[in-house]
């Protein structure tokens, strides 16, 4: 029995990766907590277990019993300990375990998913694998092998959390380090990578071996290391940059497959200003500025991408700005242009004390230079707010002329309503339908008037003659203050 209980200790070591010294110390205390819950006392019980023959030794205030006396209760109380303890011992051992494999790459199944969470089993563990860390758009099915990299391990009550990534751009230096063999051996050194996951990546590779080619090893032939990668990405594109030390060379191949004409490098904003020309300039952006956002992460260089017509207005005004300065002369706006400072905006930002120190300024004249530079730069961003301003207003006149055109038409009857409604739409098709019916009614109106004015002629004619010889009278009998009945009866008498 003695010989079984030691392997049975050596056994759990090895699976549960739990050094043997800490199973006997276990042991030892499960059996003490039995023996002082049997002989209820608090002290005075010790317990020694021989590692080599697996006899146990118990002794309760300096004397020895027979363990094997002690009966059914102490013996769960022992179980329930031991438990307890190998449970600790085993969250300690994973803990240390996973702690130092922070960064590896890890391939589990799903076990289950817990809300948005997918549990993976990683055989002695498992691990999370949250929502914000899964590429955007894949799903995953119980039982589906998935690789993903240890990003974080942290102790809960109860458990381990080991936390699980495949959106961490170190995954994808980890999927090169296994489909890539140079990349491994460090023959081919990964120097940066910016990742936008489920989208697009840039990797900046280099070789030590001149006789090894970084960007080709990388893709392989006919793009079968690369297309491995991709494939595991869900389809994510990956751009190989070879790097340079030299930030204008790495920052044009960053900016691939953009056409680079000039780049511009201030150091004192660490700023980049890169001119392409006007066909490459969605390029080079990217779909939502994509492309040029990659760069500027993989260069750790703010990039600013121009035109040639518009890094020309900007160099011709920061240039006409500085003449207006005493003391400036085209020796010294050559100076400063050769610092990276390429518009009015750059030298308020700079501001006086690097042109002090580049350039060897007093500094009353580089003060005098920012503040021309300020104050061109708020001329400048007032006339372009008018000119949005009246961009803006002029696509609002065009919106509304085409339901204008179509009033006027309706109200001189040159087309139907049903024509109008079709040409204009939202809620101009309302206005233009509410005012037609108001041009109807009106016409309608009209034309009523005229036809009561063209009958009132005809009465009048009938008895133009009796109305005549009436307002005579009338008018006779106010001249002579006679009342017209009595000068009725009169000219009746007459007769």
């Amino acid at each position: 029995m003695n010989q079984e209980l030691l392997r049975i200790v050596d056994g759990m070591a090895r699976d549960k990766n739990i050094d043997s010294e800490s199973i006997f110390v276990d042991l030892e205390a499960a059996m003490a907590s039995a023996t002082r819950k049997h002989f209820g006392v608090a002290e005075g019980v010790e317990v020694q277990i021989d590692r080599e023959s697996g006899e146990f030794y118990v002794f309760v205030n300096g004397e020895q019993i027979d363990i094997r006396k002690l009966g059914r209760i102490p013996a769960q109380t022992a179980k329930q300990v031991m438990i307890q303890k190998l449970r600790e011992d085993e969250r300690g051992s994973i803990y240390t375990e996973f702690q130092e494999r922070i960064g590896e790459l890890v391939t589990g199944s799903v076990a289950r998913f817990e809300g948005g969470t997918t549990v993976v089993n990683l055989s002695r563990a498992e691990a999370i694998l949250p929502r914000s860390e899964q590429i955007p758009g894949e799903t995953h099915h119980p039982g589906e092998r998935v690789r993903a990299v240890i990003i974080e391990v942290k102790e809960a009550p109860n458990q381990v959390k080991i936390i699980l990534s495949r959106t961490h751009p170190e995954f994808i230096q980890r999927l090169f380090e296994q489909e890539v063999p140079e990349v491994a051996e460090k023959i081919i050194e990964i120097k940066a990578l910016a990742r936008e996951a489920g989208y697009r990546s840039k990797v900046a590779v280099i070789s030590s071996d001149t006789k090894v080619d970084a960007v080709g090893a990388c893709v392989g032939v006919r793009g079968s290391r690369i297309k491995n990668i991709v494939d595991e990405l869900g389809g994510e594109k990956i751009d190989i940059v070879r790097w340079n030390e030299s930030s204008q060379v790495l920052i044009g191949n960053a900016l691939r497959p953009a056409e680079v004409r000039d780049i511009a490098l201030c150091f004192e904003l660490n700023r980049s200003t890169v001119v392409v020309a006007e066909d490459q300039l969605s390029l080079a952006i990217g779909k939502r500025g994509q492309n040029v956002r990659l760069a500027a992460r993989l260069t750790n260089w703010d990039i600013d991408i121009l035109t040639p017509r518009e890094y020309s207005e900007s160099m011709d005004i920061l240039s006409r700005t500085l003449r207006s300065v005493e003391g400036v002369d085209d020796t010294l706006i050559d100076k400063v242009l050769a610092l990276g400072i390429v518009s009015v905006l750059d030298m308020e930002e700079v501001g006086p004390e690097p042109l002090m120190q580049s350039l060897e300024l007093e500094e009353a004249l580089a003060l005098e230079m920012v503040r021309s530079a300020s104050k061109e730069a708020r001329h400048q961003a007032t006339l372009k707010e008018q000119s949005t301003a009246q961009a803006v207003l002029a696509d609002e006149v065009s919106d509304k002329k085409p339901a204008a055109s179509v009033l006027s038409s309706l109200a001189s009857g040159t087309i139907d309503i049903g024509e109008s409604v079709d040409e204009v739409s939202g809620e101009a098709a309302g206005d233009v339908e509410a005012k037609a019916a108001d041009v109807t009614a009106a016409d309608e109106a009209s034309e009523q008037l005229a036809e009561e004015d063209s009958e009132e002629p005809e009465v009048l004619e009938e008895g133009s003659e009796s109305v005549e010889s009436e307002d005579a009278v009338a008018e006779e009998a106010v001249s002579k203050d006679v009342d017209p009945e009595e000068q009725d009866s009169e000219d009746k008498a007459k007769e």
